[in-house]
């Protein structure tokens, strides 16, 4: 794999890092005179790879260097050809309904601002399918940036919140990225890949393993580094059930900052009420507290200060002030 030169965007001043494709992918909707002639599933071949879920309904790798993808109409014809190439079987199609391309070129801006620009999302960072992480990727680069950049706007963001966005999502694209590159290692054609392929699968069917690979499709195992000693900070927080029969998504709906303490004897109140129209301050029980006092949680939903004892006020000053601005 090549790794490519930045380059910059036309019309402005960001540039992109990152590596060429190997393959063009195609995702079709196909009808066929002999079904019969392609296996269902997924079938590793020495050209490539094709996956047919159901008969006619069919993904597939060629490992031309990305040749194909958005350079010429998609036909009948040329889709036959590329499917007899890859599976080696003389399948004959009759109608081709639906048809794209795609690619595993992976690459990534070296920075996500220029002034009052801001990248997020397919903008920011692309890299192939496989996988389907680019939805949540960009979900979460929207999810960091919406509230910062709405602080900014109003006038009470602390100095270097805009900027934040960087610094905790750039590493997060990158690591996508090379879990995509790290895909299409293992679909290569060859006797090496096919020989990972089957550590891996012996990796992932023990629990380790495969709690490893879950956590990381799905994201649950996504740290910031936000300092502060508790282990949960700078995590997505947990949906607290609360007392009444809340759950702490739904008191993060306003764009607020969330102070959660399950101890009302606590001076918590007088604290947050600093920050008014902030922090959204909330003293109740929760059915598993996870033997948390207090929890301070940011408007994306991750953890900016937590404690399990009596809590110190002066940290949870610091951290208000960090994320909220200095009180009002």
């Amino acid at each position: 794999m090549r790794r490519r030169p930045q380059h910059s965007a036309q019309g402005s001043r960001f540039t992109f890092a990152g590596t060429d494709p190997e393959f063009t992918g195609y995702s079709v909707e196909v009808e066929m005179a002999d079904p019969d002639k392609l296996d269902l599933g997924r079938i590793h071949t020495p050209t490539g790879m094709y996956f047919q879920s159901r008969p006619g309904t069919i993904a597939m790798v060629e490992f031309d260097g990305g040749a194909f993808h958005r350079t010429q109409p998609i036909t009948l014809e040329h889709v036959q050809a590329v499917l007899r190439r890859i599976s080696g079987a003389d399948v004959t199609l009759t109608t081709l309904k639906l048809a794209t391309t795609w690619t595993d070129r992976a690459s990534q801006a070296t920075a996500y601002r220029q002034g009052r620009v801001l990248l997020a999302g397919d903008a920011a960072h692309i890299h192939s399918p496989l996988g389907g992480q680019g939805l949540n990727l960009g979900l979460g680069d929207a999810m960091n940036l919406g509230w910062k950049l709405a602080a900014t706007i109003r006038g009470d963001a602390p100095a270097g919140l805009l900027d934040s966005y960087f610094g905790e999502r750039h590493p997060v694209g990158a690591q996508i990225l090379d879990w995509s590159r790290a895909q299409v290692a293992l679909m290569r054609p060859s006797h090496d890949a096919r020989a990972l392929e089957f550590i891996i699968r012996d990796l992932i069917d023990t629990r380790d393993g495969a709690t490893y690979f879950a956590e990381r499709v799905w994201g649950v195992s996504l740290r910031y580094d936000l300092g502060g000693s508790h282990p949960l900070v700078g995590r997505s927080a947990p949906d607290f059930e609360l007392a009444e029969g809340t759950w702490l998504g739904e008191l993060l709906g306003k764009g607020r900052g969330l102070l959660l303490d399950f101890d009302p004897r606590s001076p918590l109140r007088a604290l947050a009420s600093r920050w008014d129209g902030r922090i959204t301050y909330v003293s109740c029980d929760a059915r598993d507290q996870l033997g948390l006092s207090a929890v301070l949680v940011r408007p994306d939903g991750f953890v900016a200060w937590a404690t399990d004892t009596i809590p110190d006020l002066e940290q949870a000053a610091q951290a208000a002030s960090r994320w909220f601005g200095e009180p009002g």
